[in-house]
């Protein structure tokens, strides 16, 4: 099999969907590896670490995509890459197609086969494949947030962990998954009083363990979002329905309990976010203010570590492409549920039944 990596074209995103370490392993394999030249610059790995690894550098991510049979990535195509994108290809990405009906709608009429990185899924339940990105992004969360919260940014002049006689801040993060439980770490550990909310009381048990009571753990319910949007500096939207849109459990008018300066981070963004103030915003261009309340909602947050990012990327995408390229598609989801749950589109079918939930949709499990 034909292996492509394009370069990456959201704004300032500078992973790379491949290490030259997973380009060995799949020429071991009797694969092709193609790569656009410059693609993993942003994360500091040169055409030449590829080309020792044993992948061949072409001028353009369209000759990438004409030439492979599956094309891995980091990110969803944007408009620009619709046109490259081609009957039977295996496009192998995070998708987030919930809030994005004309891509889903692209790749259906192009019969092209995608399988999202996002909805790749266990039958605990676990995301292998969103896990170590989730980690990365909750981390982040509490750095972007603490910096935001800087009188100079427009926030309230609050340092998290504050200082011995002085209150220290105040950090309410809405989900305890993968996402909120790497935040909270970051945030107990600079020294902030932290809040988790979730509605599974199981993972709250567990959370309540694992920090050994240096954080408050609350039910999720309209009651006690509230309160926690009274009292805290930092927001964290931490929610995630895998494949589905993000519910709104902050609505504008409870913008109005929180105070002025004050920081919402909404991770859920990539997803339609859980705020319903939230808009998609860029590295570029990262905030935006509603009611005095700083939006920080960034869908590539990890695109900013991108040589950390794109090594604990391949880390976890690599073994599944190894059974793709391997087996080809329909096999290898045979023999792998998990491969199976995150084909999002295939043949023209929407195979996901929470993008078809969120977009209004008919869908039919994947057959292979």
């Amino acid at each position: 099999m034909i292996i492509g990596v394009p370069g990456e074209t959201k704004d300032k995103e500078f992973r790379v969907g491949i290490v030259p370490a997973g380009v060995k392993s799949l020429r071991a394999a009797g694969h092709e590896v193609i790569i656009e030249q410059g693609a993993g610059a942003g994360s500091d790995i040169s055409d030449l670490e590829f080309k020792k690894a044993g992948a061949e550098c072409v001028p353009s991510a369209r000759e990438v995509y004409d030439r492979a049979d599956l094309v891995m990535k980091v990110k969803e195509p944007l408009p620009q890459e619709y046109g490259f994108l081609k009957k039977n290809l295996i496009l192998y990405t995070y998708l987030h197609l919930a809030p994005l009906p004309d891509l889903t709608e692209i790749l259906l009429q192009k019969k092209v086969s995608a399988i999202g990185y996002e909805t790749v899924q266990l039958d605990n339940g676990y995301l292998p494949l969103l896990a170590p990105m989730s980690e990365v992004a909750g981390r982040m969360s509490i750095q972007v947030g603490a910096h935001f919260l800087e009188k100079e940014e427009g926030g309230r002049g609050i340092l998290l962990g504050g200082v011995p006689g002085v209150e220290h801040g105040h950090v309410t993060i809405i989900g305890g998954g993968t996402v909120g439980s790497y935040a909270a770490r970051v945030a107990t550990a600079l020294g902030a009083n932290v809040t988790v909310l979730d509605t599974n009381l199981h993972r709250l048990a567990y959370l309540d363990d694992i920090f050994a009571g240096r954080i408050n753990t609350l039910m999720s319910n309209i009651h006690n979002i509230e309160e926690e949007l009274k009292r805290c500096d930092l927001l964290v939207g931490a929610v995630l329905i895998p494949g589905g849109s993000a519910p709104k459990l902050v609505t504008r008018d409870m913008l109005s309990l929180m105070k002025q300066g004050s920081v919402i981070v909404d991770v859920a963004i990539d997803q339609g976010g859980c705020v319903e103030t939230s808009q998609p915003t860029s590295h570029s261009n990262p905030v935006f203010i509603i009611n005095d309340v700083i939006h920080y909602c960034v869908a590539n947050m990890p695109g900013a570590v991108p040589r950390t990012s794109t090594f604990a990327l391949t880390n976890a995408t690599l073994p599944f492409a190894l059974d793709i390229a391997n087996k080809g598609l329909n096999r290898a989801a045979a023999d792998n549920i998990a491969l199976k749950r995150g084909i999002n589109v295939h043949a023209g079918t929407l195979c996901n039944k929470g993008v078809a939930d969120s977009q209004g949709r008919d869908w039919n499990d994947f057959s292979c």
